[in-house]
């Protein structure tokens, strides 16, 4: 078991749910189907609307946004900063809003929703010591 399902896991009370697919795709690096499958750089997919996957990407994605600093939160030692259902909405984009809540098949302002409440977690705990996990170490 990897470290990804541990976290998701411990997150979503064991079980499996639609929400923690999109997870381990969002945080795995993983290719989401629905979404637009541009073929990233590296070999990356490019599933989350053209976004390098993985958790470098989503930082990636939250700085480009303006909300670097929340996802940071994450990542450090400190207290998690909540993030909201629109600032979700601003960093992913409407498309890829729609593929993910699709792919849980959640309606898009629940799904975001869900994710505003376990993102942070799920971020944090795969961040232990404050930094980024080498890929070889997120599996799914």
């Amino acid at each position: 078991m990897g470290l990804l399902d541990q976290v998701l896991g411990g997150l979503m009370g064991g079980g499996s749910s639609p929400l923690q697919g999109v997870l381990m795709n969002m945080l795995g690096g993983g290719n989401q189907q629905g979404a637009m499958g541009q073929q990233g750089t590296m070999g990356q997919q490019g599933g989350m609307g053209g976004m390098a996957g993985g958790l470098g990407g989503l930082l990636s994605s939250f700085q480009q946004a303006g909300l670097g600093h929340i996802a940071q939160s994450w990542v450090g030692g400190g207290a998690n900063q909540p993030v909201s259902p629109q600032q979700l909405q601003s960093v992913f984009g409407d498309s890829q809003v729609q593929s993910m809540a699709s792919q849980a098949g959640m309606p898009p302002q629940d799904f975001l929703s869900q994710l505003s409440q376990h993102l942070p977690s799920a971020v944090d705990g795969m961040t232990p010591n404050g930094k980024l996990p080498d890929e070889g170490t997120v599996s799914v």
